[in-house]
């Protein structure tokens, strides 16, 4: 067999069994292309980030992450953005930042796997900084203004 046409047939056929791929382990979306829609959730996240990376709610609101990527995520409240006399919150229920992180490296605690959701009523106006633990250093960080 000739060599440029075998690996050409390779080639092509590689190319075909991976083109979905990347669509498979992006962002899921509904049938307008948001991550997020209705009373599903209200922030989706993506391989990276958190969608929308700000998201205004009330005093009072629960808010609801969808993971609707191929990735598992965290939601980890920073303590020291937590307004005076607010709860801390984060994926697996932990009471502080340290003990939610600690989790996430030891035994993979807190994670929202595929499709799950996590959910957290905010009952103290002010601005609240989020992370995801394993995708923090590529900037996946969100917040949460919530207002009277």
């Amino acid at each position: 067999m000739n060599r440029r046409v075998y690996l050409a047939a390779v080639g092509s056929a590689a190319t075909a069994g991976l083109a979905g791929c990347s669509t498979v382990m992006g962002t899921f979306t509904d049938d307008d292309g948001e991550p997020c829609s209705g009373d599903e959730c209200d922030i989706g996240m993506s391989r990276n980030e958190f969608l929308p990376a700000e998201y205004e709610a009330t005093v009072g609101e629960t808010v609801v992450w969808k993971n609707t990527s191929g990735a598992l995520h965290t939601v980890t409240a920073r303590e020291s953005s937590l307004p005076e006399g607010a709860d801390y919150f984060a994926s697996g229920g932990y009471d502080d930042e340290e003990t939610a992180i600690d989790a996430w490296h030891t035994y993979q605690g807190g994670k929202i796997d595929v499709r799950e959701t996590y959910e957290h009523t905010f009952e103290v106006p002010g601005e609240y900084t989020y992370i995801c633990e394993p995708h923090v250093n590529g900037g996946m960080i969100g917040t949460v203004v919530v207002t009277d």
